[in-house]
């Protein structure tokens, strides 16, 4: 592709730290959504089930959805999104957290436990894999 092709994709970068106020609440909509999955084979169902019942981050990436954050923006369409979810030690009163300081590291801290999930919207739909 050349420059000007490229030029019209556009990267956003969304972070947000969430608090599971209510993690049986989280892992019940995340359970429902599997289920609810048709085309989730047996295998991989019962794998996520797992997953979501030990862990809220795992919950909560099988309940967000980078598509709906932008399908009703006009003159946009979705070409690629990932996103991770992980548990965290969080103090909003640490330097680490101020977010008006640019991220200068994508990578994840191999130390925590993270659920990475990507999308590629390819022919009409957006297929997830997550590793």
């Amino acid at each position: 592709m050349s420059t000007s092709e490229t030029s019209r994709y556009v990267r956003l970068r969304v972070e947000l730290v969430l608090e599971a106020e209510d993690a049986e609440r989280l892992g019940a909509a995340a359970l429902d959504r599997i289920d609810a999955d048709e085309s989730l084979p047996d295998d991989e169902r019962a794998q996520a089930r797992s997953a979501v019942r030990a862990d809220a981050a795992e919950a909560l990436a099988y309940l967000v959805e980078p598509f709906d954050l932008v399908k009703d923006v006009p003159g946009v369409e979705l070409a690629q999104a990932s996103w991770t979810s992980e548990l965290i030690d969080y103090d909003p009163d640490a330097v680490e957290w101020d977010l008006d300081e640019d991220d200068e590291s994508d990578e994840v801290d191999e130390s925590e436990e993270s659920v990475q999930v990507t999308a590629v919207r390819a022919n009409g739909g957006v297929g997830v894999g997550r590793g």
